[in-house]
């Protein structure tokens, strides 16, 4: 399937998958190597990614791993007012997504520094999905849900509802981490292509999460060899986006893995 997401009124085609690179500016995210504090510290982080080949950034100040304690809204506004003023400020073209599970910080993060994409974690709300409606933004709805049946029902009715409030732009996001056991991740992994049937660009983000370094004992820093495999199978399943912390690799995971596909349309022509 070929996809496109308006993004401010310009088409970006999703017929090649694209890299969306992780700007975490919380100081407790699962990884210690993808936290960055510091103005300097952020535009270094998002200079970088944009020379390895990410197309798009996902900003978050608040974490959503397991067992940890949300920041508040006053503290995630303050982190994304900071941080999105030097990406904007270092790369004024970049198209930019906020991780947020809260309407009123997406509106801020809209109205006042024009992000381009909201990325919401928590499996979505009416409240939600009214607001990014009247934005006009893509949207990127994630599940909560073990298996891929309840995954689908879910999203389907999610859908509908976003489609019946006039949002135009809905990416899907199975979740893996979120709401799923070690091995209810792997099975979702395993039927990821059934999620082609809802014809809408899919985005996985599995970038050196517990479902790699738990299984394989490691840790999250050891967990780059893992992750690639992972994104290599996401993309043969069909993924649009790869949501990473190590962009070099994905983006070469992205080119080898189209070889292999463009020589398959090769010979079945």
């Amino acid at each position: 399937m070929e996809y496109t997401l308006n993004v401010r009124g310009r088409l970006m085609e999703l017929s090649t998958p694209q890299v969306m690179g992780i700007v975490n500016v919380t100081p407790d995210s699962f990884f210690a190597g993808s936290r960055v504090q510091t103005e300097e510290e952020i535009a270094v982080r998002c200079r970088q990614m944009v020379t390895d080949g990410a197309t798009l950034f996902d900003v978050g100040a608040c974490s959503t791993r397991p067992g940890s304690e949300p920041a508040s809204q006053a503290e995630e506004m303050e982190r994304l007012r900071m941080a999105l003023a030097v990406v904007r400020r270092t790369l004024p073209d970049a198209v930019v997504s906020v991780d947020t599970f809260r309407p009123d910080v997406a509106r801020m993060v809209v109205e006042e520094f024009g992000a381009d994409i909201i990325n919401d974690v928590s499996g979505g709300s009416p409240d939600m999905f009214r607001l990014v409606a009247k934005m006009g933004v893509p949207y990127i709805l994630t599940s909560v849900h073990p298996d891929m049946r309840s995954m689908l029902l879910t999203f389907a009715a999610a859908v509908q509802q976003l489609r019946d409030f006039g949002q135009k732009d809905i990416i899907l996001d199975p979740g893996f981490g979120f709401g799923k056991t070690l091995e209810q991740n792997y099975e979702v992994m395993s039927h990821l292509e059934q999620l082609q049937v809802m014809e809408l660009p899919l985005l996985v983000g599995i970038s050196r999460k517990s479902m790699i370094y738990r299984l394989t004992g490691t840790t999250p820093e050891a967990s780059l060899n893992g992750t690639t495999i992972l994104n290599t199978v996401a993309l043969m399943k069909g993924a649009s986006i790869l949501r990473v912390h190590d962009v070099k690799e994905a983006v070469e995971c992205v080119k080898m893995v189209g070889e292999i596909v463009s020589y398959e349309i090769r010979v079945k022509k």
